[in-house]
């Protein structure tokens, strides 16, 4: 039975003054089902490694993504064309940091019984997360892409020259912990 018909008949029940017949039909065919509270805070380095598994390819709509250290090295040298707010404030942030800015996502979120194991994360942009939230790829209508493999990197090669030409760009603690990250996992450091 779909939840409709369920929510249907139990709306049905009522009307009839049976709440009891409503109350199970809803308790056993579509019963509540409360999400687990869990924050996952994962380190750059981590993360790094999930952006670079799947080629900084956004695993939800299989378009390219920036290393997080490229956004912060165009905010750090352009900011008023690429500016960024710390809370990223939308009416300060340039889009490009909703668009572009890697994430890590729980394909099946925790808050729905997912784990935090690697082959249950994947990257996307902020926008999708943001949009994801708790939901199912199956109740938003989304499929899982293929990553890059390896094809495309963000741009981090880049950025890594670009901070060893201008050393100065990591007195940057963000950038700095974006370039380390970055550093280790290609030196296998991890």
């Amino acid at each position: 039975m779909e939840p409709i018909d369920i929510l249907a008949l139990a709306v049905s029940a009522l009307a009839k003054g049976d709440a009891t017949s409503a109350g199970e039909a809803v308790l056993n065919e579509y019963p509540f089902v409360p999400a687990v509270r869990s924050r996952s805070s994962f380190t750059e380095r981590r993360k790094f490694k999930i952006f670079a598994r799947d080629g900084f390819i956004d695993r939800y709509s299989g378009k390219r993504l920036l290393f997080p250290g490229a956004l912060r090295v165009l905010h750090l040298l352009l900011p008023q064309q690429v500016p960024y707010h710390p809370n990223w404030k939308m009416d300060e942030t340039h889009i490009a940091f909703w668009e572009l800015f890697p994430t890590v996502d729980h394909v099946e979120p925790v808050a729905r019984g997912g784990s935090n194991d690697d082959d249950n994360l994947v990257t996307t942009c902020q926008l999708r997360n943001s949009a994801k939230a708790n939901w199912t790829l199956d109740e938003l209508g989304w499929e899982l892409r293929p990553g890059g493999g390896g094809e495309w990197d963000g741009l981090t090669q880049q950025v890594l020259s670009l901070v060893e030409a201008r050393p100065e760009l990591l007195e940057d603690s963000i950038l700095r912990r974006w370039v380390q990250a970055a550093s280790g996992v290609y030196a296998g450091t991890l």
